[in-house]
This record gives C-alpha cells, sequence and structure tokens, in this order.
C-alpha cells in the first residue's frame, strides 16, 4: 500500500497540483455561494442518498440500491431547475467578477451583545407606538432567494436605522427586515405567506409571513402589530406573542451569542 502511494505520488507533477488547487478553490466557492440557500438543505439531501447507496451496496441490499440508483438519476434531470437561482446567480457573479465573495464573519461576544440592545431598543420604541414592523434573523438556513425581493442594504444594525425603515407611508415600510450576522442585509423584502389553517384569524399578514419563512427556515422573526403593538416572535412554524423586552432578551440571547466550546469550559473551570 505505501509503494503504490509513493508511486502515485511521483506522477504528480507541479501542473497536477495547481489543477487539484484551482478544482478545490472552485468548488470551495460554490460551496459559499450556496451556503445561504435553502438548495444548501437539497444538497445536504443528495449527499444521504450517495451515501446510503454505497452502504446498501456494501451491504447486498440489491432493492433498496436499485431504488436509490433510479432517484438519483430522476433527481438529477431536476437538479438545474432546483439550482436554477443559484445558476443564475453563478453567472452574474462571473460577469461581474465576483465569484470569489468573502464568507459571512461569525459575531463575537461583544457585537452580539451591541446587536441584542439594538434590536430591543427599536422593537421597545415600535411596540410603543404602534409601528409594524417584521425583522427576520438569519441562521443556518440561507435567505438570499428573499434578500433578492427587497432592496439591499448591507449596512450596520443600529436602533435609529429599524425605526426609521418601518416608519408608515415610508417605501421599505410594509416589508421586512433580513438581518444576517449584525448587518442589515436588505428591507422591504417579500416573504411567503404560511398556509397553516389554524393560525389565529386576528394575526395579519406579517404575523403569517413570520411563520411562512420560520417553516420554510430556522430564520427567527420578530413581529410587532401594527393594531396592537404587541410583540410576538416566531421560530419552527410556530408563534410565541406578548412578549416584553426581557422575554424577547431570553429569546435573541441563546440564537445570537456563540456557545462555548469544551475548551473554553475547561478554562473557565480552572480559574
Amino acid at each position: 500500500m505505501l509503494m503504490q502511494l509513493r508511486g502515485i505520488a511521483v506522477t504528480i507533477g507541479f501542473l497536477d497540483i495547481i489543477d487539484i488547487l484551482l478544482v478545490a478553490l472552485l468548488l470551495y466557492n460554490l460551496y459559499l455561494l450556496i451556503r445561504y440557500t435553502q438548495a444548501m438543505q437539497l444538497v445536504k439531501g443528495l449527499i444521504v442518498l450517495l451515501v446510503a447507496r454505497m452502504v446498501s451496496k456494501w451491504l447486498g441490499l440489491h432493492t433498496i440500491n436499485w431504488l436509490l440508483a433510479n432517484t438519483i438519476a430522476i433527481g438529477a434531470f431536476a437538479l438545474p431547475v432546483v439550482f436554477q437561482p443559484e445558476l443564475r446567480r453563478t453567472l452574474e457573479r462571473l460577469g461581474r467578477g465576483k465569484l470569489f465573495g468573502k464568507p459571512v464573519t461569525v459575531l463575537g461576544e461583544e457585537e452580539a451583545e451591541e446587536l441584542i440592545d439594538a434590536l430591543i431598543k427599536s422593537i421597545v420604541v415600535l411596540s410603543k407606538n404602534k409601528i409594524g414592523a417584521l425583522l427576520i434573523l438569519e441562521r443556518h438556513t440561507g435567505l438570499n432567494d428573499y434578500i433578492e425581493t427587497g432592496v439591499k442594504i448591507e449596512g450596520y444594525v443600529s436602533a435609529e436605522f429599524l425605526i426609521n425603515v418601518f416608519i408608515p407611508n415610508t417605501p421599505l415600510h410594509d416589508g421586512a427586515i433580513i438581518i444576517r450576522g449584525n448587518r442589515v442585509m436588505a428591507a422591504g423584502c417579500l416573504l411567503p405567506l404560511s398556509e397553516n389553517p389554524d393560525i389565529a384569524k386576528e394575526l395579519g399578514t406579517r404575523h403569517r409571513a413570520a411563520i411562512g419563512v420560520s417553516e420554510q427556515s430556522d430564520a427567527f422573526a420578530i413581529i410587532v402589530s401594527e393594531e396592537t403593538g404587541i410583540i410576538s416572535v416566531a421560530e419552527g412554524g410556530r408563534i410565541l406573542r406578548h412578549l416584553d423586552k426581557d422575554a424577547l432578551r431570553e429569546k435573541l440571547a441563546p440564537l445570537l451569542k456563540a456557545k462555548p466550546t469544551n475548551l473554553s469550559h475547561l478554562f473557565n473551570w480552572r480559574s
């Protein structure tokens, strides 16, 4: 085995190494391109199918292996349709020379606390003045498909900015703000409405949009009712109403603050 590896290593030239590095760089940037979109979940599903097929073949489960092979073959024809938004976005970036974009940064402890303070301050003001608002916090599932429906901003979150966006009779008042990290990616975004028949009749379009996006992703939505000023949050297709600023902080802190690793727990214990 070792001799075979040495023989392979001898045949690899400088151009082969460049070729491998370019392919790796291309795959990495394609991953960055779909990481914040719903297509990422489909890619994970395809990987599960491929692994299941390999395992079924190894175990000699011929019927399951045949079903999985045909499912994957049929799915290959559907990929161009499923990934149409990502393919279009890739071609656009190639045309603009922006294929190799920067990955999103992770918030530190201080940044997360500043973001929570800005969100709570703005929500309290909006609730007190009964100004309708809908804020979406992106998590693992990407929301680029919805970001493209609004006006791109890509600016740092501040309480003053969030309040101004939702002032009535302004162009972006009726849409949703989508936040990634500590940046407002876009405002005036259109979201899918939930079709759940069990939603209370008194809940309007904002609440249904918040529930809808939380059904289709792991996003966290904050809603302020325009009629009553009630603060609500939606997550996992469920809505929780009548929150105050303390309850809202309890919901936001676990989402935005990084969890300490086992190593950091060890250092804290020793100190």
